[in-house]
């Protein structure tokens, strides 16, 4: 919801102006791409080591340097559909690479969480994979996009949470698994109905 919502404000106050700058430094965006992913994966050992302050901030880049590569690819008309695979792999790469940090924190106590964390997050990863196949692209991405509950912004959010206060692992991550999973059956469902195009989540 907050990337459907305020993805435009946060475009134009952190995004755009930086991006002319940018393009003109030619850098492929798979370059931006791949520090997103390294910066991601950079995580566990972060959390292993009980770094949770410097955790943060690499989720941070992380998160900043993948909202570039798309926005570059589109300014210099480069899109294209292995940028799109990459993007998308990078992505779930660094979702669990920071679930798997969260467990390293603490592994004794938050096994069963992080699996249901990650069996939620692999099933809503499907359902929204799946429907953009079958559903028409009409946005400015490389592939339909099905807005939900739980939207990239929202995990970082909780991830962000979760890092910086140990504590609330456990309440956090209960709520995690719920909505993520009620984010796919919500999109399967209104899919079924063939409300998209029509209606958003």
């Amino acid at each position: 919801m907050i990337d459907s919502r305020y993805r435009s404000p946060y475009q134009s106050l952190l995004i755009d102006p930086i991006l002319p700058k940018l393009v003109k430094l030619n850098i492929n965006p798979h370059i931006y791409t791949s520090f997103a992913f390294i910066s991601g994966v950079a995580i566990i050992p972060a959390l292993y080591f009980q770094s949770n302050g410097f955790a943060f901030l690499l989720l941070l880049l992380s998160g900043f340097l993948d909202t570039l590569d798309g926005s570059i690819a589109r300014a210099k008309n480069a899109t294209t559909p292995k940028g799109a695979v990459f993007d998308i792999i990078s992505d779930r790469a660094v979702e669990a690479s920071i679930i798997i940090g969260l467990y390293l924190m603490d592994p004794s106590s938050r096994g069963l969480l992080c699996l249901l964390m990650l069996s939620s997050a692999f099933l809503c990863v499907t359902s929204f994979l799946v429907v953009a196949v079958f559903v028409e692209n009409d946005s400015s991405k490389g592939f339909h996009y099905s807005p939900g509950i739980m939207e990239r912004a929202e995990a970082f959010l909780f991830f962000s949470v979760m890092i910086l206060f140990p504590s609330t692992f456990e309440t956090l991550a209960w709520i995690f698994v719920v909505l993520v999973a009620l984010t796919a059956v919500i999109r399967i469902w209104e899919f079924g109905r063939g409300d998209f195009g029509r209606e958003d989540i």
